[in-house]
């Protein structure tokens, strides 16, 4: 056996006899606990994986490592997502299909992921573009459309014009596509959308049965949500009231005798005595009927306006941090609680999608209101009391009536309003002195008995829109009749095939290339009559949102799955993957996942019981100074360039930053690079070792020379050892003595912190816990002199570090169980090692000693010593006696344990 870690003789090797043993193939066993861990399913590019992508890979597989050695039936499948604009868009761009280009990308991703140890079961593999599986896709369609949760309208959409495709809300940042970066257009166009409203509720309630990141958690609840409120109506007033001439933006008012309404949600009912004007969405079906109704200034900032808000995703229109617009209408409205009229405004902070569409804004006690009013000069009146400390913050000195009093007339002078939920109302005539909480019961009662409205739950979260103008994607089956029915195409047509065709590029015009395939297109419908096949296709999350029960019977070609396999497997016990996906593919999954359940096909009300997410891996990346007319895209320091052209650069012109590894920053090291450098073994220990799970890592090739010395000490402790190895050692005797019971006590606390640190994600821990067991024990064993009487410890402690290391650096592992003498894999059941409780434990313990209360020294005793042991000892101390040799002792208190403490004097 080589002393030292030699990758290239047998890494290589151990790969080749997993592969010809099915080593890694899922061995199901009821009598064991089951065990079901899982990767996020990736989509494969081309550039193949990086090492940042075997940060994900690695530490699952060295917790499913561990479970097979518990001896748990352990189920950790890998497949691929390949439907999707990210395939479409690099096939398009290589003039290729993208089916055999998925194949080849799919094929390199699982040559890499073998390369560095993954024990994923291929057996079980497939990619969501295999007709196999999508025919499933379309199967549980079908559910979702039979449960009225899958349904087909005209709506609003984003338009992507380089991709030429419909983009979820999601994917679009700062008015852009978030692949294509181009700006995003709205189109009205009809498409499919499942109910997930539907499940709000139970998506937010069932987040307190999962053991997943309270930042994911959150994330899903604020996505989704949960709003307590009162919707009522409030008129428009067209006419009469106003001030003659000219309104205060300079602009005469039309009136018409007409009544109109609009309704608004609010969760504030308590502050109504404070509104003091009302907001419309830019697309409110109001908008129009207002505009018919005033100036011809008004109509026309209205309609520029509206432009403007068009061209914003709904995700930017409502951040926070951004800049309020918004333009007046030249109408007014009337507040039902005290008849007042205030005027209606536009603004895209209010999203049509969200609520009503409208909102009763009170600047007083809401921020996002406070600033808008601030902006535009409107006024702002205070009708709830504020507690003392935000009087003295704005008005210091002064008591709190004096306080109130200068508050309430000058609160536009305040740098933030009062938000808080508690207090008492002001101002808000026959309800003044009521606590909130009253109030809020009070008026929403009111609403009701005035016939205008209604106390109700509302949720932020929309319909999930999957449909896609795109050829790479699962097709949805369903036939239009010529009448304009709807109809499923029947279970055993299925799967709708997606044809083979020459040209699948965007048509440009917002239909799907599919619809200019005739033999595609038109078909009969069930009963017979000419149809048209539905030709948009489903979201690449659709195919994403049930492929774990998949893996649970993969190859089933009569069911998705045997209900027996998924209820056995599922839910997944660990979920691996990017916190990026917290609010779309998590939220989908479950949502398709209660669907089921209440289909009644599984059990699992929820897919993943526990939920890490990983670190990025950075690297450093080049960038430039940006030159004259240059300018940068938010958030960047300088303009990227190549490592080429970064040589050719003067050192004051580069910028060098830690970016995330990614093929468009050249700045990827592929697992291929640093195994033939350092090593698999190597690479797993670095990227398990170099920082917490969840934190990023700064990539080093110093921290890869780090994993090499470690993997090097092993090495040599084992051929240390090896000389008296006995492989019987369980079945002997132990020596008796100091030096062997500290061996024995390391060896068991290291499997216990070891085996607790996996468990829980903290790869880092437990590696350095290796290496302190190494510290402990190594010079023993290096010690010809005192090796041989401890043979039998030593035999432990290294049969003990070999099956410790096996889940980290599993090849290194298998060929130091082989110089052992072992013989198969150290992947197997019941070989993974159980720490005993009592060779964990101290034979002696250290014991204060005071003298009247004071610390004096301190005494080493032996665990089992009795009381007058202890005071014998305690007197015997050099550094005691010296207090109480002249002293009379007149009490000795012995904690047993902790502490001596001689009273004298």
């Amino acid at each position: 056996m080589a002393e030292r870690y030699e990758p290239s003789l047998f890494e290589s090797k151990w790969q080749a006899r997993w592969k010809e043993s099915d080593l890694f193939v899922t061995q199901v066993d009821p009598a064991r606990p089951k065990f079901y861990g899982l990767d996020f399913f990736p989509y494969p590019s081309g550039a193949g994986l990086s090492v940042g992508h075997c940060r994900n890979y690695v530490p699952t597989d060295v917790l499913c490592r561990m479970k097979v050695m518990q001896g748990y039936s352990v189920l950790h499948p890998m497949g691929f997502d390949a439907f999707g604009l990210p395939a479409e868009n690099e096939a398009i761009k290589r003039k290729t299909h993208p089916g055999p280009m998925i194949d080849q990308y799919a094929a390199n991703y699982r040559r890499q992921m073998d390369l560095v140890g993954i024990s994923y079961d291929w057996s079980r593999s497939f990619k969501s573009s295999d007709p196999d599986y999508y025919k499933w896709t379309q199967w549980i369609f079908e559910i979702l459309y039979r449960r009225g949760l899958a349904y087909r309208k005209d709506a609003v959409v984003n338009w992507d014009p380089v991709d030429k495709t419909v983009l979820a809300d999601e994917e679009v940042i700062a008015g852009r596509a978030e692949r294509s970066g181009a700006l995003v257009e709205k189109k009205n166009i009809p498409q499919w959308f499942f109910k997930i409203t539907a499940y709000a509720q139970r998506l937010i309630d069932d987040l307190d049965t999962v053991d997943w990141p309270e930042g994911i958690k959150a994330m899903q609840r604020n996505w989704i949500g949960r709003s307590e409120g009162v919707q009522f109506s409030m008129k428009i007033d067209f006419s009469g009231g106003a001030p003659a001439g000219p309104d205060e933006t300079g602009f005469e008012v039309v009136r018409k005798e007409r009544e109109a309404y609009f309704e608004v949600f609010t969760t504030r009912i308590d502050t109504i005595f404070g509104m003091t004007f009302c907001v419309l969405a830019p697309e409110h079906p109001m908008v129009d009927l207002i505009s018919s109704q005033v100036a011809p200034e008004h109509v026309a900032a209205i309609k520029a306006y509206q432009e403007e808000a068009s061209r914003l995703s709904d995700t930017d229109r409502t951040a926070t941090n951004r800049e309020k617009t918004g333009v007046f209408t030249g109408a007014y409205a009337i507040n039902p609680a005290n008849g007042k009229r205030v005027p209606i405004w536009l603004a895209d902070y209010v999203l049509a999608t969200y609520g009503t569409g409208a909102i009763m804004a009170v600047p007083g006690h809401d921020q996002r209101d406070f600033d808008f009013a601030t902006k535009f000069g409107l006024d702002v009146i205070a009708v709830i009391e504020p507690d003392d400390a935000y009087l003295q913050k704005h008005f210091p000195g002064l008591g709190r009536p004096e306080a109130l009093g200068e508050y309430a007339k000058s609160i536009k002078s305040c740098s933030t309003v009062f938000e808080a939920k508690d207090g008492v109302l002001m101002q808000s005539g026959e309800y003044t002195g009521k606590s909130v909480a009253d109030a809020q019961l009070e008026l929403g009662q009111w609403i009701e008995a005035l016939g205008i409205g209604e106390r109700k739950i509302q949720y932020k979260l929309r319909d999930w829109l999957i449909s896609r103008q795109r050829y790479w994607g699962c097709p949805i089956p369903v036939i239009h009749s010529a009448d304009g029915e709807e109809q499923l195409v029947t279970e055993d047509c299925l799967p709708v095939l997606l044809p083979e065709v020459d040209n699948y590029e965007p048509s440009g015009d917002g239909s799907s290339p599919l619809s200019l395939i005739d033999d595609f297109v038109n078909v009969t419908d069930r009963d017979g009559r000419l149809g048209k096949r539905e030709t948009d296709t489903m979201g690449g999350f659709a195919c994403s949102s049930w492929y774990f029960l998949r893996f649970c019977d993969p190859h089933n070609p009569d069911q998705a799955w045997n209900p027996s396999f998924a209820n056995y497997w599922m839910p997944v016990d660990c979920y691996v993957g990017g916190a990026e996906h917290a609010v779309m593919h998590l939220l989908y999954a479950r949502f398709w996942t209660k669907v089921l359940f209440d289909e009644g096909l599984i059990d699992s009300p929820e897919p993943f019981k526990r939920l890490e997410n990983q670190g990025q891996v950075l690297a450093l990346t080049p960038y430039r100074l940006p030159r004259e007319g240059e300018t940068l895209a938010t958030g960047e320091e300088g303009i990227l360039v190549s490592f080429e052209e970064a040589k050719s650069l003067p050192e004051d012109q580069l910028i060098w930053r830690w970016a995330r590894m990614s093929k468009s920053k050249g700045n990827v090291v592929t697992p291929d690079e640093a195994k033939e450098l350092y090593g698999a073994d190597a690479l797993r220990v670095y990227l398990l070792f170099v920082a917490p799970f969840n934190a990023d890592v700064q990539w080093s090739n110093e921290g890869m020379q780090g994993a090499v010395r470690f993997l090097h000490r092993v090495f040599k402790f084992v051929n240390d050892v090896l000389p008296v190895y006995q492989s019987d050692w369980a079945n002997q005797p132990m020596p008796e003595g100091d030096e062997a019971s500290a061996i024995r006590r390391a060896t068991h606390r290291t499997i216990e912190k070891v085996t607790q640190d996996i468990d829980r994600f903290s790869f880092n821990t437990a590696i350095s816990t290796l290496m302190i067991f190494l510290n402990d024990v190594a010079p023993l064993a290096s010690d010809e002199a005192k090796r041989g009487a401890l043979a039998l410890p030593l035999s432990e402690a290294a049969e003990t570090l070999v099956r410790l290391l096996s889940p980290i650096a599993p090849h290194s592992a298998d060929e130091l169980w082989e110089a052992l003498g072992k013989e198969g894999f150290l992947y197997r059941a019941d070989v993974w090692p159980t720490a005993n409780p009592d060779l964990m434990i101290e034979n002696t313990i250290t014991m204060a000693i005071q003298v009247n209360g004071k610390l004096r020294g301190t005494i080493e005793v032996p665990r089992e010593a009795i009381r007058e042991e202890v005071e014998a000892m305690a007197r015997d101390n050099e550094r005691v006696k010296v207090w109480i040799e002249s002293q009379t002792v007149r009490k000795v208190i012995v904690v047993p344990g902790k502490l001596v403490n001689f009273v004298v004097g």
